[in-house]
C-alpha cells in the first residue's frame, strides 16, 4: 500500500516528528489540528476563529491528499474546557452538517495554553 505524507509547513511537525496527514491507500488520517495559521505561526485568541482555522488547515491537508471534508468518516474534538464545545456547534455544523461523520469530544489539556480546540479526522476516499 502506497503511503503519502502531507506537511502543512508547521514548525511543530519537525519539532515533534509527525505529519499533518498521512494517506495510506484510500484512507487519510489527519493529525490533531489546532487553530494556528501555519503560514504565520500565529493563533487567534477567539475560540470560533480557532475552530474555523482548524477546519481550513484540515481541508488543506485533505485536498493535498486528494480528499475533501466530504470524505470525513470520523472526527475527534479536543477542548480544554467542556463548556466551550456548544459554542463551536455553528462552526462544526457549517463543515459537517451534511457530512455527519462519527464523532467524539474529549476534554483535555492541549500542548499550548493559547490553544482552545484541536480537531482530528479520518477520511475515506475510496469508491
Amino acid at each position: 500500500m502506497a503511503r503519502q505524507r502531507i506537511s502543512s509547513g508547521s514548525t511543530f511537525e519537525q519539532e515533534i516528528g509527525y505529519s499533518r496527514a498521512v494517506r495510506a491507500g484510500d484512507w487519510v488520517m489527519v493529525s490533531g489540528t489546532t487553530g494556528f495559521d501555519y503560514s504565520k505561526m500565529t493563533i487567534s485568541d477567539d475560540l470560533l476563529e480557532q475552530a474555523e482555522q482548524c477546519f481550513q488547515n484540515i481541508d488543506a491537508a485533505l485536498r493535498e491528499a486528494g480528499s475533501s471534508l466530504k470524505d470525513v468518516v470520523r472526527v475527534t474534538y479536543v477542548l480544554p474546557n467542556v463548556e466551550d464545545f456548544p459554542k463551536c456547534f455553528p462552526v462544526t455544523r457549517k463543515y459537517f452538517g451534511d457530512v455527519r461523520p462519527s464523532a467524539m469530544m474529549l476534554t483535555a489539556g492541549l500542548s499550548d495554553p493559547r490553544m482552545k480546540i484541536e480537531i482530528q479526522v479520518t477520511a475515506y476516499c475510496g469508491d
